[in-house]
């Protein structure tokens, strides 16, 4: 494992970009560095669904690395990092992470991740799921992928969008072993 921690951060073009801003707030905050790769359509999310700016999100991160540069660390399994989680994470890339088509750097960086096998996380945002995207998220999961949709639970009792938006970002935050505060776990009151 890397000491200190760095985690790849992926953002991809579905709905639900909150998350994504969410787990590199939260990662700042912690002191953990990332290293930040965005798609076009992340770019467009930002603007739809946020009142930030991309530059904003940026600035967040570590580090920040172009989706089409090859040449990007990324871009090499021989890059230390602890693990990379992508949310949103679109249905286009889900297909592509599947299928080993790896025509960006986000693409690149999670193959990468994979081959190296350390902890990749996706956190989709779709719904309803047709088979072939079920069948692509079990494939993923077959080789040692957590798919972790974006399906808050209820039990901490959320009180506003945020509340719920937190219990995804730690439930991802979880499976690095990042130490967080962001819910009240499972019957943690007792």
């Amino acid at each position: 494992m890397v000491n200190p921690l760095r985690l790849i951060v992926g953002l991809s073009g579905a709905s639900g970009i909150i998350y994504g801003i969410r787990m590199l707030e939260v990662l700042h905050d912690l002191d953990i560095e990332t290293d930040l790769v965005m798609t076009g359509m992340a770019d467009k999310m930002v603007e739809i669904e946020t009142g930030w700016k991309s530059d904003e999100v940026r600035g967040l991160a570590t580090r920040c690395h172009d989706n089409n540069d090859f040449t990007s660390v990324l871009a090499s399994g021989g890059y230390r990092n602890t693990g990379m989680v992508v949310l949103p994470c679109s249905m286009k890339t889900v297909a592509g992470i599947a299928c080993g088509f790896a025509d960006n750097l986000l693409l690149r960086a999670a193959d990468c991740t994979l081959k190296e096998r350390r902890p990749l996380v996706l956190v989709p945002r779709e719904t309803p799921l047709n088979v072939i995207q079920l069948k692509n998220m079990l494939t993923l999961a077959e080789a040692g992928v957590t798919i972790l949709p974006a399906a808050p639970g209820f039990y901490h009792k959320p009180k506003q969008i945020s509340d719920l938006v937190d219990h995804v970002v730690g439930k991802a935050l979880d499976i690095f072993g990042v130490d967080h505060h962001l819910y009240k776990r499972w019957r943690e009151d007792i």
